[in-house]
């Protein structure tokens, strides 16, 4: 490959990769005719290219010089799909990748934008393969990410790859991981993977008279996708009744609750793996551990996740080792023998039990934790472009990671009422003096808009992710909370403990500035 540098009269040399056949930008002002190739890379070269500027400049000859590149050395534009916390990190880390020419989201967020980690595509409508294809093709796009679980259920990588687009996650077999607990269950008796006792139920009656028999506490879980909300802990035969009545009876997961699985609670600590997949070959990510719960100490209903650290403490390195033999690399063995090989992130979410120590596979998703992956992208120093590249061809014998030391810690604030009913609208203030209030600080979005004056409004449940990294655990929580104590956002909350199981010591009492 090599660098093509194109020398304007009276305008600033512009810089080109050979292997691509445009040069554009969301808002070109120059579209180069013709692919840009150069016969000898080893040595300077130049030729004669016309190109077309905008509308309203005349076209122009050009004289380009090309120069050798590293051959090692691929280039490559890269489009994230989908528009919350997880995307927004996955930018950011993108964005930081040697490789990577350039970084677009769709449809992404107004937060996504004005940090400047990509170029959002608000109207790419990412539940129409074609449309998603089309934009690919038009903008020579490389690598796909697919960051929700929705559109990887729905096959839009199966449909990218039958495009000859490298698209970096699981086909809608393999998501069935995610989007079928009742499929993962099943995986996991056929392999021998270990998890929780279970059965599936799709009649009320027969789900409440085996809940009877077993006893509470017990765990009620809608089968299908539920946006994070679909699994019930009940503590008491009412409450595990009622979740059932709630699936099965009243409707109020749709079609993802019209199979419920029913199964034993374990009692331990809950703790985040993730390992990248090829298809046959897996390497671990640095372990995290997130809160589900909205309440300090663990407690109220089951969130998306108000926050994360990383690393876990909890996952020793003879954890990770037996998580990995266990549980990782049967369960991709086991989708290969299946006929639907796993391409992407397998997110296991783990129980380690207090009795045995051992860890158990709670539930699967075939995406990056949301919010634990912010916590790992602000950690990864290694070229991510590369390395989701190498899952999609099958290469990830290849690759090592590199991660910094110390510490990260991400804090979520959320809307009041999350995660049942809440306002949208709220406005937000001095995100900008939050990022700056201590080092390594990082607000990602998750679910912000622009209101008519151009600021920042809540329009989610979970709207920010403030993220710091420290040396060590305690100080990444502490920059994070200062970010948190910054913002302005009197619509806001989130939990003041954010790595307790981890800091013994009790945490600082923040209160948001109104």
């Amino acid at each position: 490959m090599g660098c093509a540098t194109l020398d304007l009269v009276g305008a600033a040399s512009l810089k080109l990769n050979t292997n691509t056949h445009f040069l554009r930008s969301p808002k070109p002002f120059l579209s180069f005719v013709g692919p840009i190739r150069s016969r000898n890379l080893n040595g300077p070269s130049s030729t004669l290219l016309t190109c077309h500027a905008h509308k309203s400049r005349p076209s122009v000859s050009l004289r380009v010089q090309c120069t050798a590149a590293a051959p090692e050395e691929e280039r490559v534009v890269v489009l994230v799909i989908g528009g919350g916390g997880r995307e927004h990190a996955l930018c950011y880390a993108l964005k930081r990748s040697p490789s990577c020419d350039s970084i677009f989201c769709a449809p992404g967020n107004p937060g996504i934008s004005n940090s400047g980690d990509a170029t959002c595509i608000s109207d790419l409508d990412i539940s129409d393969s074609s449309a998603v294809i089309s934009f690919c093709r038009k903008w020579v796009v490389g690598l796909v990410v697919v960051g929700p679980e929705a559109p990887l259920v729905a096959g839009l990588v199966n449909d990218l790859l039958k495009a000859g687009i490298h698209a970096f996650g699981p086909s809608s077999e393999a998501a069935a991981l995610e989007g079928s607990k009742n499929f993962m269950k099943s995986l996991c008796d056929k392999y021998g993977i270990p998890t929780a006792e279970y059965q599936t139920f799709t009649d009320p009656s027969a789900a409440k008279q085996y809940i009877q028999k077993q006893g509470v506490p017990i765990v009620v879980k809608a089968d299908g996708l539920a946006a994070g909300k679909g699994v019930i802990v009940a503590m008491t035969l009412d409450e595990a009744f009622e979740a059932v009545d709630s699936m099965l009876v009243k409707g109020s997961f749709g079609s993802a609750g019209c199979r419920v699985i029913v199964e034993e609670y374990l009692e331990g600590e809950e703790a985040s793996f993730f390992a990248l997949v090829d298809g046959e070959n897996a390497i671990p990510l640095e372990s995290a551990q997130d809160h589900k719960r909205v309440g300090d100490g663990d407690t109220g209903p089951n969130t998306g996740g108000m926050g994360a650290y990383s690393p876990a403490p909890i996952l020793t390195k003879e954890l990770q080792d037996i998580v990995m033999k266990s549980i990782i690399y049967p369960t991709v063995k086991g989708m290969s023998a299946e006929g639907c090989k796993f391409v992407g992130v397998l997110y296991a979410g783990l129980m380690i039990e207090k009795k045995s120590g051992l860890p158990k596979l709670i539930e699967y998703n075939v995406r990056f934790g949301d919010p634990e992956c912010q916590v790992l992208m602000v950690r990864l120093e290694s070229d991510l472009a590369q390395v989701l590249l190498a899952a999609c061809r099958g290469q990830l014998s290849e690759v090592s990671l590199n991660w910094s030391a110390g510490s990260a810690m991400v804090v979520v604030m959320a809307s009041k009422g999350y995660p049942g009913p809440y306002e949208k609208g709220s406005v937000i203030r001095n995100l900008d003096e939050a990022e700056n209030v201590a080092p390594s600080v990082k607000v990602f979005h998750a679910g912000t808009a622009l209101d008519p004056d151009g600021n920042f409004i809540a329009a989610g449940g979970r709207v920010l992710g403030v993220t710091a990294k420290g040396r060590d655990l305690k100080e990444a929580c502490d920059r994070a909370y200062q970010g948190v104590e910054e913002i302005n956002w009197p619509g806001g909350f989130y939990r003041r403990d954010i790595g307790w199981r981890a800091l013994p010591l009790p945490q600082k009492q923040f209160v948001t500035r109104g």
